[in-house]
Parts: C-alpha cells; structure tokens; sequence
C-alpha cells in the first residue's frame, strides 16, 4: 500500500509542474523553429541570456515561460540543460536557455518572435 501511495502522490506532482518535453524542429509560417516536442509550441531564446545563465525570471517568466527539463531528460548537442537560479533546469540550445511565449496559444506560431527586439523564435 506504500508503494501505491508514493507512486500516485509522485504522479499528482509531475503532471501539476510546469516541466515539458524535449526539442523538436517545427515547420511553422516563420519557417523551421525549435518547438517542445508534446505541444509543438515555438521556443524563443532571450538577448539578454548568454552563456547559459538564464536572466529571465519573475514577472519576465511569467509572459515568457522557460522551458524546463526533467532530471531524466537526456539532452543531445546542440541541446543541453542549464541550472536556474531556483535550481530548476531549463532546455538551452548552444548554450542559450529557451523558453516559451504566452503570445502564443497553438502549437505552430511564432507571435513572440522579434518582441522588444530581445525575444527570436530559435532556429535549428
């Protein structure tokens, strides 16, 4: 009874957390982009990150969700995962952490892409 418990109580978490699956290449109207793999939803990386340090956070990841990865998650270059400041890890593609739009609501489009000419939808 236990192990019943601890596996349901482990499933309730995971499906509440904010966590995604791993990138893809999507056809979209703004040609090939980096998507999640489950939502097709475009990835956009942040002019202000560099060198895989995440500087989007409060009221920034609020509009522009990361794109957090599993402790499971096995990336392969150019992908690879970054630790964030609240030591959550979150998808990076050459080095550049990648996050998600709330611009965007279906899978396949690219409104975030240019925004405050700091916001680019990422490209294979």
């Amino acid at each position: 009874m236990k192990r019943f418990t601890l596996v349901l109580v482990t499933g309730v978490a995971m499906t509440t957390a904010a966590y995604a699956a791993s990138p893809i290449k999507v056809t979209t109207d703004n040609g090939v982009v980096i998507a999640d793999s489950d939502s097709y939803r475009t990835l956009y990386t942040y002019a202000k990150d560099s060198g895989g340090v995440p500087n989007c956070y409060d009221e920034c990841a609020e509009k522009w969700p990361p794109h957090l990865a599993q402790y499971w998650d096995s990336p392969r270059p150019p992908f690879s995962t970054i630790k964030r400041k609240d030591g959550k890890m979150q998808w990076a593609k050459d080095e550049m952490p990648l996050y998600f739009s709330t611009l965007d609501k279906k899978k396949g489009e690219t409104n975030g892409d240019g925004v405050g000419g700091l916001w680019k939808a990422a490209k294979p």
